[in-house]
């Protein structure tokens, strides 16, 4: 693969987004000392400075066919960045602290084009399964709209057939507390009544006046007239006898007095 330096040295340092950076310690190749040094994450490729806000980089790391592992034989918070393969190099890192070494494990780990391939081919599996349960919904629900517009008209059908078909005569039902009697009316003439009938309460109470055959209005007013007339000088009478039992006993109190 060939590398274009100028191209990467100001990729390196342009504004594009940066996946992750900050402060690392790296093993040398030549001087198997560590150096601390600025690392920068952009996509899969792990650029370090010597010093933060540097144009140019100091080195490149191409973060394709390669692991991160822990480097527990290493200095405390080590990890290594390792490409399988003869006469690959490894390169050996350390942290500040054990989160920030996990972060850059993770970050680095899942920087590779490899990985983010397989993580598109999985997002696309769910995205299929989704669909496939949305369209299988739709085809239930589209099933049982289908199933109850059928049914609402089967059962329309029914009931205009119900009520196009000829209606069975009504049948005559006889009611036993509506017996015909013959009685005396008020004024001396012979009507016919209906019988008594039954409250709500068990009780009963008789259907007065409430002639089977054609009355006249002459007649019933005089029937009921001579009743009211019947009844207010009944109350009149009444009246009368209570008024003169006041005025004897205030007599009989006044003629008491006058004794005194």
């Amino acid at each position: 693969m060939k590398i274009n330096e100028k191209n990467l040295a100001a990729f390196a340092s342009s504004a594009t987004p940066v996946d992750r950076e900050g402060w690392l310690i790296k093993r040398g190749d030549v001087n198997k000392g560590y150096q601390k040094r600025w690392f920068v994450l952009k996509g899969n490729l792990l650029f370090y400075f010597e010093k933060r806000g540097d144009k140019e980089p100091v080195g490149v790391i191409v973060l394709e066919g390669c692991t991160i592992e822990l480097a527990e034989d290493e200095e405390q918070f080590g990890f290594k960045i390792v490409f399988h393969g003869t006469d690959n190099r490894s390169y050996a890192l350390g942290a500040e602290s054990q989160e920030s070494m996990e972060q850059w494990m993770k970050a680095l780990a899942c920087a590779s084009y490899d990985y983010i391939k397989l993580m598109v081919a999985e997002l696309q599996r769910q995205l299929d399964e989704m669909e496939e349960c949305e369209a299988v919904t739709m085809t239930q629900n589209q099933t049982a709209h289908s199933r109850s517009t059928a049914w609402i008209q089967n059962s329309r059908e029914v009931e205009m057939g119900s009520c196009n078909s000829p209606m069975p005569p009504p049948r005559q039902r006889h009611n036993p507390f509506n017996r015909v009697q013959q009685t005396v009316s008020l004024d001396g003439h012979g009507h016919q009544y209906r019988s008594r009938r039954c409250r709500p309460d068990g009780t009963s109470r008789p259907m007065e006046n409430i002639p089977r055959t054609k009355v006249t209005f002459r007649e019933l007013h005089t029937a009921y007239g001579r009743r009211v007339l019947s009844d207010f000088n009944a109350w009149r009478h009444a009246m009368r006898q209570e008024e003169e039992k006041k005025q004897g006993s205030a007599c009989a109190t006044q003629d008491l007095l006058i004794t005194l």
